[in-house]
């Protein structure tokens, strides 16, 4: 099956991967890339003491470069959204990493049962809120440094035409809101109902789904946990 890649190039190229070994071709369309701001995560954790809350392996990229700084760090204890965030937390040297469900709030509650007290959350922009709600809900008190933002990637209109003209694919996968916004924007002259018959458009969770044009929602499908493994199961 032929699958659209809209995640980052990183990113993108991990799950291009898997999804070979799945038996698929993957077509990557990188939508969005990452602007770091290792200066602002260094400085949240000087300030800082205790656990750190991490929902993308992107907060751990931002760190990758700075080996000098974040050593007297690696001891802190690290809670990570999913297995495939925390391995990117144990390869960068972080001793001590819990990984919990595929979900900010899942994260907040596992914080709250294994360590409590405050809390930094080496965040993203733009970002869901779950975890921020989720942790004001149960009393966690946290701390907020923005390590990175994701900005769009412009996508040249012949790109999209020749994607779809020679490389049409079967299904697309969606990882975030913003990432979806930028493709239905982009690539709105490929994905009217005429065109977009048989294409079928995977999304990480609802609060994605929602983004996708209300002429296309019955080829949407959505994975049973926001993870990458529950989302190319649907394949």
């Amino acid at each position: 099956m032929r699958v659209l890649v809209t995640r980052p190039q990183h990113s993108g190229e991990r799950t291009a991967k898997r999804l070979r070994e799945l038996g698929h071709e993957p077509i990557l369309l990188p939508l969005s890339h990452p602007v770091h701001d290792a200066n602002e995560a260094l400085r949240g954790l000087s300030t800082t003491k205790g656990s750190i809350a991490i929902t993308s392996a992107e907060t751990i990229r931002a760190l990758a470069a700075h080996d000098a700084e974040l050593a007297v760090h690696l001891a802190r204890p690290v809670f990570a959204v999913g297995e495939a965030t925390a391995e990117e937390a144990r390869a960068i040297g972080f001793s001590s990493v819990t990984a919990s469900g595929g979900s900010g709030a899942e994260l907040a509650e596992t914080i709250a049962k294994k360590a409590g007290g405050s809390v930094l959350y080496l965040a993203g922009s733009p970002r869901a809120a779950t975890f921020e709600k989720r942790a004001s809900e149960i009393g966690l008190r946290i701390t907020v440094a923005e390590c990175y933002r994701m900005e769009p990637t412009p996508i040249a209109p012949s790109t999209l035409h020749s994607i779809f003209a020679h490389q049409r694919p079967e299904a697309i996968l969606f990882f975030s809101r913003q990432t979806a916004k930028y493709f239905f924007r982009a690539a709105e002259p490929q994905m009217r109902p005429d065109r977009a018959d048989g294409i079928r458009l995977l999304c990480l969770s609802k609060s994605v789904a929602e983004v996708v044009p209300a002429s296309l929602q019955g080829a949407v499908s959505i994975a049973a946990m926001p993870e990458e493994r529950s989302l190319l199961s649907l394949l």
